[in-house]
C-alpha cells in the first residue's frame, strides 16, 4: 500500500470522522459489484480494508444484493459466495427483493444514520450517494481499493454548518428579533405586518376637538340674540 495512498485515506477519514462523527468499527455496505471487482483483482477485502481505513470495519451487505447475484447465475457464483460472509442488515424489501442499487440507497436515507460507507463500483449508485451529504464511497481501481474524496454536497453541508457555529447565539437571537421588527418571518404561511410606528396626533381627533369647540360656541351666540331681544323690547 502506497504512503501517499495511505495518507489520501487518513485526511478523508479525519474529514468525515470530525463533520459527520464516525467511529470504529466503520460500516461497510458492499454491492455484487464491489465483490466482482474483488474477486477480478484478487483484493482480500476483509484483510485489506481495515488497514486502509485505519480502523477496525463491519463488512456487510443486504439480502437485496445476495438475491440479486443469485438471479444472475454462474458468472456471479463467486461474487455471491464472497457477499454471503458478510453481516446481512435488515432492509424494507423483505417481501418484495429490489435490485442492489436500490436498496443500498434505502439504506442511507434520513441522513444516514448508521453511518455506512458505499463500497460499489455501479457508476449510477456512486452518482446517487454523491448527492447525499455525508456518505463515504469506496471502490476498485485495477487491484486497488479507493476512498473516493468528499463530494460537493458534503462540502457545502460542512461549510454551511461552520458558517452557522461561527455566528454568536446573542447575534443569532439579535437577527430574530430584527427580522420580527421588519416583519420577515413567516407566520401561518403569511408575513407577519409591519408594526405601525408612534407618530402625531390622529386627525380625526383634532377634527373632534373643533367640532366640540363649534358646539360649545352655539350656546354663547344664543345669549347674545336674546340680550338684543331684550333691548328691542
Amino acid at each position: 500500500m502506497g504512503v501517499t495512498r495511505q495518507k489520501h485515506a487518513k485526511k478523508i477519514m479525519g474529514f468525515y470522522k470530525h463533520n459527520f462523527q464516525f467511529r470504529e468499527p466503520f460500516q461497510v455496505l458492499l454491492d455484487g459489484t464491489f465483490c466482482q471487482a474483488a474477486l477480478r483483482n484478487k483484493i482480500q477485502i476483509r484483510e485489506q480494508l481495515p488497514g486502509y481505513l485505519d480502523g477496525a470495519a463491519q463488512l456487510c451487505t443486504t439480502r437485496c444484493v445476495i438475491k440479486e447475484l443469485e438471479s444472475l447465475g454462474k458468472a456471479l457464483y463467486g461474487a455471491k459466495l464472497i457477499a454471503q460472509r458478510f453481516e446481512v442488515r435488515k432492509c424494507s424489501h423483505h417481501k418484495n427483493p429490489v435490485s442492489g442499487s436500490t436498496c443500498l440507497l434505502s439504506m442511507i436515507e434520513d441522513g444516514n444514520p448508521h453511518h455506512f460507507f458505499i463500497a460499489t463500483q455501479d457508476q449510477d449508485l456512486s452518482n446517487k450517494v454523491k448527492r447525499k451529504p455525508g456518505i463515504p464511497l469506496l471502490f476498485i481501481i485495477q487491484n486497488t481499493m479507493v476512498l473516493d474524496k468528499p463530494s460537493p454536497k458534503s462540502l457545502a453541508f460542512v461549510q454551511k454548518l461552520q458558517t452557522n457555529q461561527l455566528v454568536p447565539e446573542y447575534q443569532k437571537q439579535s437577527i430574530v428579533e430584527l427580522k420580527e421588527k421588519e416583519g420577515l418571518v413567516k407566520q401561518g404561511g403569511e408575513k407577519r405586518r409591519k408594526r405601525k410606528r408612534a407618530g402625531g396626533p390622529n386627525p380625526l381627533s383634532c377634527l373632534k376637538k373643533k367640532k366640540k369647540t363649534q358646539e360649545g360656541q352655539e350656546p354663547s351666540a344664543e345669549k347674545k340674540k336674546r340680550r338684543k331681544r331684550k333691548r328691542n323690547r
